[in-house]
């Protein structure tokens, strides 16, 4: 039986991750500090649910090696995504991203290579703002506007330039799904609909996003997992990849609203406002390089707020 260990395993794509493992026949082994950025009951809702498969999460930090030195040593790869996340807020507190996203990271690393044990971990498409687009891997990336974004940057150059053999980045484009964030846009649209309260669209709506759904993600964090396990391709069997992992299209901003609006059967009111600072206009991932590893992600936009607003109301018990 193959062992991995997932940092962040209570938040949205570490949840489902963890899941989807266990479903497959790995253990699963992992940690969260279960930090109060956002409303901690989902993570202990999370945690409730993966419990009951039988995966206990380490309560503890990433800055925290000793804690989970042993669970590293012990699992045949590592799926790190623990991370201070949403852009727009690093923009406002940039030492969290630093402190987590950046000296975090490091003591994952420091453990990992101490026993040479292949590492998956998050980067963002964020760190491709201001490139052409679609967005592909092999432009370099260059000027990014926003403290999550850079310090998802570093750590491509932290694991790019490690000792360890193995390492592969993911690029995420715009998860979302059941058991997300709250401070995501489909979240909060949903809850300013429901409330009546008037949604903030910012750069007046004229804003594009590949939104991924998270049963996507998930395909490609296995795909390349099990990737990252096979002998490199390399002479001297070193490899550290950079893949992007988006569903490939691009989706108005004010369609997507449309569909949360469809969704709910009730129309949503709009404070139109400038752009965020922190915003890039759009974002399109170029998948073409994890598709030859058989990524294919098969859930538009349509059904994914489907299947987000159905969760939405179960969780909430809403009419």
């Amino acid at each position: 039986m193959k062992t991995i260990f997932i940092t962040g395993m209570a938040g949205m794509i570490g949840f489902h991750s963890a899941k989807k493992f266990h479903e497959l026949g790995w253990k699963v082994t992992g940690l969260d500090n279960f930090n109060d950025y956002y409303d901690v009951r989902l993570k202990y809702t999370r945690e409730a649910i993966l419990n009951g498969f039988g995966i206990e999460i380490a309560h503890t930090d990433i800055q925290e090696p000793d804690s989970y030195e042993e669970l590293i040593k012990n699992a045949d790869v590592v799926l790190h995504l623990a991370a201070y996340a949403n852009p727009r807020h690093s923009f406002e507190e940039p030492q969290h991203y630093i402190d987590t996203n950046i000296t975090g990271t490091q003591r994952i690393l420091e453990v990992a290579e101490q026993y040479d044990t292949p590492v998956v971990y998050a980067s963002s498409s964020c760190v491709m703002h201001g490139q052409p687009l679609p967005w592909n891997e092999h432009d370099r990336p260059a000027h990014q506007n926003n403290a999550y974004g850079w310090s998802k940057r570093s750590n491509e150059c932290q694991f790019m330039h490690s000792k360890l053999t193995r390492s592969t980045g993911l690029r995420f484009f715009t998860v979302y799904g059941p058991y997300g964030r709250p401070d995501m846009a489909l979240f909060k649209f949903t809850d300013a609909i429901l409330e009546d309260n008037a949604l903030t669209i910012y750069n007046f709506g004229d804003m594009k996003r590949d939104f991924t759904y998270v049963d996507d993600i998930v395909q490609g964090v296995v795909i390349v997992t099990d990737d990252i396990l096979k002998p490199a391709k390399t002479s001297d069997g070193v490899c550290h990849e950079i893949y992007n992992i988006g569903y490939g299209e691009q989706v108005q901003l004010m369609d997507f609203v449309h569909e949360i609006e469809k969704n709910l059967d009730r129309k949503g009111r709009y404070d139109m406002v400038p752009a965020h600072p922190a915003d890039t206009p759009e974002t399109w991932a170029d998948t073409t390089k994890l598709e030859a590893l058989g990524y294919k992600p098969t859930t538009p936009v349509s059904e994914g707020v489907r299947e987000f607003v159905s969760w939405y109301k179960e969780y909430y018990n809403v009419n």
